[in-house]
């Protein structure tokens, strides 16, 4: 790594410093006087106009607006950081970056060639309150938006971060109406404009809202709570009675978060953007060697719905025994044991269900070399972490699924970060469901190996006729995506088209074809992925079955192919000699060529997973062939409606 780095005294004057990306491209223009405020374009296209940004802090001190300028600070990193959990092993981790040092703080900006990233840090040595942060993204003119609303209107800050995209113009955006981060703005010139944040340690999340109409869109953030009560989802649930006037109590050693802005000029590039990862704390040296990412048989999709067998399924031992004889046959790592294994409505994770012998699955499952992971409501989990990690990490378990948290506030924020640290202590992996979108966690501690924060496919359980997942499938690549892996829960064996597909909760359904669901293993990131469906569906599926036991589910590397958001995406993925290639389409059939010339291999060969001639009619319908991709790299495919190709390539 070479850090270079200069330092010069400034007086109080309005004063502008510009910061441009390691290939000059983008340039960050921060103007520090009256106000404090930034711009940014790329390659003379404006990106963002000036855009204010302060931190109100209680006893009238301001971290922005005519705060004397001390010194300024450049330096220039150039690193490599290496990964064994992430969508390539080794990432280029280079920026420029620029700290104006101030009496009370500094801000810290960085500039990627994928964006600019800034945040503030403390130079308080007392605690403090915050009463509030302006954080401004000024896009100059009426531009076409990507927008994730909190699905309730109410009680905004009681969230899911489940939702579709609104695809609008930010002028018409509703007003006191908040949406949850990744934000997708479609700049001048064609630029894509990415907005997300990282290192939410002990602060809240930031949501979006536009209440003047214009081209502005403003910060707001969750005030910490003061009073609450266990409610909910079978009494899991944290709910916010009343609220302080603060958004933040902080300590001097209190990290802020990085508030993120990604600029993509084509679509593809938000497939390959690393910005989140890269900003993020990096992990404390030590052995993470224990965390093995994997594939998951998952329960709850299909309503423990198994067939031809000789025991009544459900949650009791001879079910979970029969999933990790499944798991262990196909060489599939771990099995799930959601929601129900401890006594509902009880919020204690020590209350097991009489028809399920925890000890014994764990220890059949470790003869099979098939992990069990639990399921764990938030009130649950957070009343008796330590006990509970201490007791399950004994027992065998090799991680917990932690759902329900609905909330960014601070609290929120600080319970994932403990869980992080309490599971580690323990050896245990976190899924974490029913929360935010990834901020960095998962970087700096590696045992927090997945995210929800995505309206994935068990929304299919559930959503009428009308609902267009289709659609999201090829939008959250370019927006939710960039911000880390997402527990989405692909692999349904039975597919419908738009007019064929109906809730079923107990036979579930997906919208698209079946080679879709195979190409989401190679398109959505997800280090531990689960398998939807029954394994009564994929005994009846060898090839399909083959196929998704096998993918990897991190990788090497990763390119993206042509791509375009909300309309069809495709990706190239490797893992160790082995290419996988996953393409997927919204409702529009769809010709493709894909150029893997990057291979730099001659007569490449491999098998596809292909939509079949009737799949615009019988969605589960598809052929699988050998195919050699032509000498000039150039493969030409077919996708029905909502269709997806899957490629191995040896």
């Amino acid at each position: 790594m070479a850090v270079l780095a200069g330092a010069l005294a400034l007086g109080a004057a309005e004063k502008n410093h510009e910061l441009r990306s390691p290939d000059g491209k983008i340039c960050a223009v921060v103007h520090t006087g009256e106000t404090l405020s930034y711009e940014l374009s790329r390659e003379g296209c404006t990106v963002l106009g000036r855009s204010e940004i302060a931190l109100n802090i209680e006893g009238g001190v301001i971290y922005g607006g005519a705060a004397k300028l001390q010194k300024a600070v450049r330096s220039s990193v150039r690193e490599t950081i290496e990964s064994g959990l992430y969508k390539r092993a080794s990432i280029d981790n280079n920026y420029n970056e620029l700290t104006l040092t101030f009496k009370d703080f500094q801000l810290v900006f960085r500039a990627y060639d994928q964006g600019v990233a800034y945040r503030f840090v403390t130079r308080s040595k007392n605690d403090f309150k915050v009463l509030s942060e302006k954080a401004e993204f000024n896009f100059t003119a009426d531009r076409k938006a990507w927008v994730p609303y909190v699905r309730q209107a109410e009680n905004q800050f009681y969230n899911s971060f489940e939702n579709y995209y609104r695809v609008m113009n930010i002028s018409s955006w509703e007003k006191n109406r908040l949406a949850f981060l990744p934000v997708l703005v479609e700049g001048e010139g064609g630029l894509k404009v990415c907005i997300t944040e990282a290192d939410l340690f002990e602060y809240p999340g930031m949501y979006l809202s536009n209440n003047e109409g214009g081209s502005v869109l403003k910060g707001v953030y969750a005030p910490v709570p003061d009073t609450w009560e266990q409610g909910g989802h079978n009494m899991l649930e944290k709910i916010v009675l009343t609220r302080k006037e603060c958004i933040a109590e902080c300590t001097p050693s209190t990290i802020f978060p990085w508030r993120i802005v990604s600029v993509a000029v084509e679509d593809k590039d938000l497939l390959e953007n690393d910005m989140v990862f890269c900003v993020s704390k990096a992990p404390e040296a030590r052995d993470w060697s224990w965390v093995k990412p994997g594939k998951v048989a998952w329960d709850w999709w299909n309503d423990w719905n198994i067939r031809g067998v000789d025991f009544e399924a459900g949650i009791n031992n001879a079910t979970y025994k029969y999933y990790i004889d499944f798991a262990a046959d196909n060489g599939i790592e771990y099995v799930i044991l959601d929601e129900g294994w401890a006594v509902n409505r009880q919020a204690d994770l020590f209350q097991v269900v009489p028809e399920i012998d925890l000890q014994m699955l764990c220890d059949y499952g470790a003869e099979k070399g098939v992990g069990i992971i639990l399921w764990a409501g938030y009130w649950a989990f957070d009343r008796d972490m330590e006990k509970i990690c201490e007791h399950y990490s004994k027992m065998g378990v090799k991680g917990f699924k932690v759902d329900f948290m609905d909330a960014d506030d601070q609290q929120m924020a600080a319970f994932h970060h403990r869980s992080a640290q309490m599971a580690a202590k323990y050896g245990l992996m976190l899924d974490f469901h029913g929360t935010y979108k990834p901020t960095g966690l998962h970087r700096t501690y590696p045992n927090v190996i997945n995210f929800e924060g995505v309206n994935g496919l068990e929304q299919l359980k559930w959503a009428q006729q009308g609902t267009d997942q289709v659609t999201y499938d090829v939008t959250i690549p370019f927006v939710r995506m960039v911000a880390g892996p997402m527990d989405y829960t692909q692999g349904a064996m039975r597919n419908a088209t738009w007019h064929n597909y109906r809730p079923v909760n107990s036979e579930p359904m997906s919208q698209g074809t079946r080679c879709r669901q195979l190409a989401e293993y190679m398109v959505f990131t997800a280090p531990l992925s689960m398998l939807c469906d029954a394994p009564s569906n994929y005994l009846a599926e060898d090839e399909c079955r083959k196929f998704i036991a096998e993918v990897p589910t991190v990788w090497d590397e990763t390119v993206a192919l042509e791509s375009k958001v909300g309309e069809y995406v495709a990706v190239a993925r490797r893992s160790g000699s082995t290419w996988y290639i996953g393409a997927m389409t919204d409702w529009t059939a769809r010709d493709m060529e894909l150029d893997l010339s990057f291979i730099g291999r001659s007569g490449l060969k491999g098998v596809a997973f292909s939509d079949g001639a009737n799949a615009h009619r019988c969605a589960s319908d598809f052929t699988l062939k050998d195919i050699t991709v032509p000498e000039n790299g150039k493969l030409k495919i077919h996708l029905a409606p909502g269709g997806g190709f899957a490629a191995v390539l040896e």
